[in-house]
């Protein structure tokens, strides 16, 4: 089964998680970037990160070579704005919507506080389906270790090895 795991990161803990899924997996890995930068730092990286989401704004992106017919399994990995999937990767959602529709799908949120829940139900209505069948959730996986979060990666990774899973959500 070929995997892709295509994210957006803007504070590191979402590129951390993406490439240790891709890493166990066996995964090509596909960052997302803007073409301009988002605040990475202080009240600005909060306000400019909540004011995107809410303006449902799609930045542009650098290219990405991502070719979704190439893959059976692809993980979208994000962090969780004012309880919303990142504007970048709504952006590369948006462009792919059609393709991504058919495919197997995983979603990793990678978060500060809450929201991750309200984010997979927004990014599986803006692909179009029901719900994102295989779910992981991490609060700041990078700037906040935790022994728990290799176990919920690992657990994760297991599911997405399933044919046919059932829909779970690993959290910590």
């Amino acid at each position: 089964m070929r995997t892709a795991v295509v994210y957006y990161s803007l504070g590191g803990n979402t590129a951390f998680a993406a490439a240790r899924i891709a890493q166990i997996l066996q995964a090509d890995l596909f960052p997302l970037e803007t073409v301009e930068d988002f605040p990475k730092q202080g009240l600005r990286k909060f306000w400019r990160g909540g004011q995107s989401v809410m303006r449902q704004e799609t930045p542009a992106l650098k290219p990405c070579p991502f070719d979704p017919e190439a893959y059976d399994l692809v993980i979208l990995g994000f962090p969780v704005w004012a309880g919303n999937v990142a504007t970048p990767l709504r952006t590369f959602v948006l462009e792919h919507r059609e393709a991504l529709s058919h495919l197997r799908l995983g979603s990793v949120a990678c978060q500060s506080g809450s929201g991750g829940h309200q984010a997979f139900a927004r990014l599986a209505q803006s692909i179009g389906i029901s719900a994102i069948p295989l779910r992981l959730i991490l609060n700041d996986p990078r700037s906040r270790p935790a022994p728990e979060n290799e176990k919920k990666i690992r657990m994760f990774c297991q599911a997405c090895l399933v044919s046919d899973p059932c829909f779970v959500t690993f959290e910590i």
